[in-house]
């Protein structure tokens, strides 16, 4: 049992003070009613606010309703699914013999609450700071992505970006070309104010390569702000 506690503590990242609210967060209501869902009510408040609160920065210049939809893509039960199999939590589930027979380690409404209440847990062990500090791990990849995708073309944002900063508007410069006249790569350069070195980006064309040094740009001026 302890190598079990020590092997999921490792795989969430956060060492409990009270190893007891890990357990609850990882019982099923199928043992009865010392289980995980008010830890997962709680879990599921906190989580909202924690991915809330990194969008609301790594989106300065995203309407109230393009956050709203950003929060809850990374929040629904799909993307906790898929955390929990990547903490693989699965495994230390605590489940009556009814679900276990059913398949109740692999249900995804299952392993989505138990994140949600892992959430919770470390909440009360330790505070928001800890908490939010686990979270972000969790969902690096996923908020780094959201920074990219669904949203609009680079170049654009990159120059609101600016203008909304009072600095001046990006610079694009070719550095190279290269390939058959039918065949191009291009290699442009996108300078702007805050970036430790300009960005490059490749493309087949002009624009597809600012684009990418654009994207790259964001990236770095974005997390920034974090």
């Amino acid at each position: 049992m302890k190598m079990q506690q020590e092997k999921i503590i490792n795989s969430i990242g956060y060492n409990f003070n009270d190893i007891y609210l890990l357990q609850l967060a990882l019982t099923h209501r199928s043992m009865g009613s010392s289980n995980n869902e008010r830890l997962e009510f709680l879990g599921d408040s906190a989580l909202n606010f924690i991915i809330g609160h990194a969008i609301y920065t790594l989106l300065p210049l995203s309407k109230e309703g393009e956050l709203s939809r950003y929060r809850a893509d990374l929040v629904k039960g799909k993307t906790l699914t898929e955390i929990a199999y990547e903490l693989q939590i699965a495994e230390y589930l605590i489940l009556g013999e009814g679900e276990k027979k059913s398949g109740g380690r692999d249900r995804p409404s299952i392993l989505a609450n138990s994140v949600e209440a892992i959430i919770g847990a470390i909440y009360l062990d330790g505070g928001i700071n800890p908490c939010s500090a686990c979270v972000l791990k969790w969902f690096d990849s996923r908020l780094k992505n959201l920074t990219m995708n669904g949203r609009k073309d680079p170049k654009t944002e990159l120059q609101e970006l600016m203008q909304a900063r009072s600095e001046a508007l990006p610079t694009y410069t070719i550095i190279t070309i290269s390939g058959e006249p039918h065949q191009q790569n291009f290699t442009i350069e996108c300078c702007v104010k805050g970036l430790v070195s300009p960005t490059k980006g490749q493309g087949e064309t002009r624009r597809d390569a600012e684009k990418k040094a654009a994207e790259k740009a964001l990236l770095e001026l974005l997390n920034e702000k974090k």
